[in-house]
């Protein structure tokens, strides 16, 4: 199925933290999460062990919402959250 990754989505992505592969992979491999508005959620729990905005976390989480529209998928939005996960991945 091809991936459309909408401009908008991807900026807002990247000043949040990720970037396409990630949003890709994220359709690909990722957990079901919920969405509103009859749109598809999934997320996955990358390793990061790094600072962002002076604070070290150890993961983020990358959760894209997107729809289906024929064969393709449209990504809506992508948001990233820092912190620790404990059984999920």
């Amino acid at each position: 199925m091809e991936v459309r990754i909408d401009p908008h989505t991807l900026e807002r992505a990247e000043e949040r933290g990720t970037n396409e592969d990630e949003i890709k992979d994220v359709i690909d491999t990722g957990f079901a999460v919920p969405a509103k508005h009859g749109r598809i959620g999934r997320a996955k729990i990358y390793e990061y062990g790094t600072q962002r905005h002076g604070k070290y976390y150890q993961q983020k989480r990358v959760e894209v919402i997107y729809v289906v529209e024929g064969n393709a998928v449209i990504t809506v939005t992508a948001y990233v959250f820092y912190g620790k996960w404990e059984g999920q991945k």
